[in-house]
């Protein structure tokens, strides 16, 4: 690990207290600044409705950009909380294995349980933990490539949390062709939550074949005014739309724009730059509204 990348991975306080991570690759934080550990349950473990499932024997769940593990401890404490017996299967997807080993150190993993804190470790430094209550796998790779070896062992997830850093950043993340992959891990009765509320996630999500749900605002009076990125807390995909929160009528028509046109990666090995200029091209050429002339209607800054 080279020394930019030490220094990458120094802590950084987040609004509840909890840690999260820079990427100096990526060029920002892992976690929003509200709340590392609480943007893992809000957006993910509720969002999946994970404290109802958990009723269940048993469940999976795929945490596609594995990180610094709380997504997967935030699953796991509110399963236990609910049905301490359940049995979890977990598979995380992550590129960088120096990031899960340098989220364990205090006060990073200070924020979760002794119980989850052992399975953070251990999950970190040896990639898997068995226990009869706990199978997880820790995959280290291209997730394009290692989302290719799960569909194939036929894995189907009870829920899948979706994490990538955000499209921007990170656009061979939220491509059609890799959110299709990803959608084929997914059970006819799971969820699929991001924190991404971006149309053109929205766009991809669609056409890799789920429905799609808003997860609402938390925390926002509806008094005040709309900012650009705050319509929403994320979103929220599955096969059947009966109990998915639907989108507003603003999000609909953000959805006929041009920053509802996807990503492509058609060989899922493209370089991001090269997923940038194809879409950057298609944008320009579309006939579609532009993105400033939606929000003007709608009064967003």
């Amino acid at each position: 690990m080279g020394i930019e990348q030490k220094l990458s991975w120094i802590p950084q306080p987040t609004e509840d207290g909890s840690f999260t991570f820079f990427s100096a690759e990526f060029g920002e934080t892992f976690h929003s600044d509200q709340g590392a550990r609480s943007e893992a349950f809000l957006k993910f473990a509720q969002a999946t409705n994970l404290a109802q499932r958990s009723q269940q024997d048993s469940l999976r769940l795929l945490d596609v950009c594995y990180g610094l593990g709380y997504n997967t401890a935030a699953a796991l404490e509110t399963i236990w909380s609910v049905n301490p017996d359940c049995r979890v299967e977990v598979v995380g997807l992550e590129l960088d294995a120096t990031v899960p080993q340098a989220a364990i150190a205090p006060p990073l993993i200070d924020a979760w349980t002794p119980t989850t804190q052992a399975i953070l470790h251990t999950i970190a430094l040896e990639h898997h933990y068995t226990t009869p209550r706990l199978q997880a796998r820790l995959l280290i790779g291209d997730a394009r490539q290692t989302i290719q070896t799960l569909t194939q062992s036929s894995f189907l997830a009870d829920a899948i949390f979706f994490d990538p850093f955000s499209p921007r950043r990170c656009p061979q993340l939220w491509t059609v062709e890799f959110f299709t992959q990803v959608v084929r891990c997914l059970s006819p009765t799971g969820r699929l939550a991001t924190y991404s509320r971006s149309a053109c996630v929205r766009s991809a999500m669609m056409a890799a074949g789920l429905v799609i749900g808003t997860i609402p605002l938390s925390d926002r009076s509806d008094a005040q005014p709309l900012l650009s990125h705050e319509w929403s807390d994320g979103t929220v995909g599955a096969f059947d739309a009966s109990d998915l929160h639907p989108l507003s009528q603003m999000e609909q028509e953000h959805l006929q724009t041009r920053a509802a046109i996807p990503y492509r990666d058609p060989t899922l090995d493209d370089a991001a730059i090269a997923i940038l200029a194809r879409h950057d091209q298609e944008q320009q050429t579309s006939r579609l509204e532009s993105t400033s002339s939606w929000r003007r209607r709608w009064g967003i800054h």
